[in-house]
């Protein structure tokens, strides 16, 4: 296991690095690396590593998310209102209808397996946009509208929202049936996971106020912690809905107000740890990625992805309509939503072993999506950004005196 790390640190820095000369997104080497490392090419990793990848990536999400409520301002995020909130929901919602719509004209498939593979595809990346957001923040470009501030939110909370949805679904095809108390889960785990987060941030400042601990000793205890509210959202799992996810970013978001100067060096010690925790998550990625799969797929699947993002965008329109956001503002919060992933990597495969009929179609469509849509986005947002957004005027005072 050792030497399948060894390999993926190195070989994902060295694609990250030629793809960067490039002047392409490091993630896509990244990903590359890990196709090639991944049972599906050259089959280098080490099969004990692999069985804990689904872990190893939630442990690199949980860290950008806890960077992330670091460094979110409350009071920018209250200043995009409306659209915030829309866009933690309608984007996805709006995909998921054009493959219920468009996937049994393209493959052949009923409505209930187009809501299933739509519910796999709907799901955008928080690896992809979170740490791009966060750049915005830290230059202030964009901030002035809070644009970076509610993608950063509704890219957390839509994959709530698209996992809800697919255990329904699949639910539905498996003849489990499906309730309204499935449905009422989505409100439930967002407030208890707000509400829990806000409450574990505040003890937290309390208890760094009372008691001195070096900053790294903070960083460990905050990760710690972050991985128990993953914990207890499986322990709840059946008793009551919490978003555990969400629950950490509310946790670093109630620090950053309550103690912002600390919240500021703790966010800068994980951004450390991010370029560590960025390798695996998207070498890993990759390794889940099954490219004989990609080939198979045929036109159809990658049309049906490329359309679905469309609908996406036609939904994050909606979400902006109405607001204070130019046209050039409103373009770019429509290709920054579009990255998939993480979400697609983790689910993709769960039709196929549930024995569902669109099970194969369901992971080629994730593999797709992953092998589409992450590129693309993530080039999106690092080549517009400057050129969509505005940065105010006292980015650099406020950046040094933080």
């Amino acid at each position: 296991m050792l030497t399948s790390l060894a390999l993926i640190f190195l070989t994902g820095m060295l694609f990250a690095a030629i793809v960067s000369r490039l002047r392409l997104p490091g993630l896509l080497g990244m990903l590359l690396a890990g196709i090639l490392l991944g049972p599906g090419v050259l089959d280098l990793l080490s099969p004990d590593l692999l069985a804990i990848s689904a872990d190893l990536r939630r442990l690199a999400l949980v860290i950008i998310l806890t960077r992330a409520g670091l460094t979110l301002q409350l009071s920018d995020l209250r200043r995009a209102g409306r659209p915030a909130v829309l866009l933690c929901f309608l984007p996805a919602c709006a995909e998921i209808l054009g493959v219920v719509l468009l996937a049994p004209l393209l493959l052949g498939v009923n409505r209930l397996d187009a809501a299933i593979i739509g519910s796999i595809l709907a799901a955008v990346s928080p690896a992809v946009i979170v740490p791009r957001m966060i750049r915005l923040i830290e230059t202030r470009r964009g901030t002035e509208k809070g644009i970076p501030q509610m993608l950063l939110v509704g890219a957390s909370v839509d994959d709530v929202l698209v996992i809800v949805l697919f255990t329904a679904f699949t639910g539905l095809a498996a003849g489990e049936g499906v309730s309204a108390w499935a449905f009422l889960q989505v409100p439930i785990s967002l407030i208890t996971g707000i509400v829990g987060g806000i409450l574990v941030g505040l003890g937290l400042n309390l208890l760094f106020r009372r008691f001195h601990l070096r900053d790294s000793a903070k960083v460990v205890l905050l990760l710690s912690i972050s991985l128990l509210l993953l914990e207890l959202e499986d322990r709840l799992s059946g008793i009551l809905p919490f978003s555990g996810l969400l629950a950490i970013m509310a946790a670093g978001a109630a620090l950053n107000r309550s103690y912002q100067p600390l919240a500021m060096r703790l966010s800068a010690k994980y951004n450390k740890i991010w370029v560590a925790a960025e390798l695996a998550l998207f070498v890993l990625v990759g390794a889940a990625v099954d490219p004989a799969y990609a080939l198979k797929a045929g036109a159809g699947v990658a049309v049906l992805v490329a359309l679905a993002l469309l609908f996406r965008m036609g939904g994050v329109w909606l979400s902006v309509a109405g607001t204070r956001l130019t046209g050039k503002e409103r373009l770019f919060a429509m290709l920054a939503y579009t990255p998939k992933a993480t979400v697609q990597a983790a689910i993709g495969s769960v039709p196929l072993a549930m024995g569902l009929s669109c099970g194969s179609l369901a992971l080629t469509a994730a593999v797709v999506a992953i092998l589409l849509t992450a590129p693309f986005g993530a080039i999106a947002i690092d080549l517009t950004a400057g050129k969509l957004l505005t940065q105010e005027a006292k980015a650099a005072p406020e950046t040094a005196s933080a």
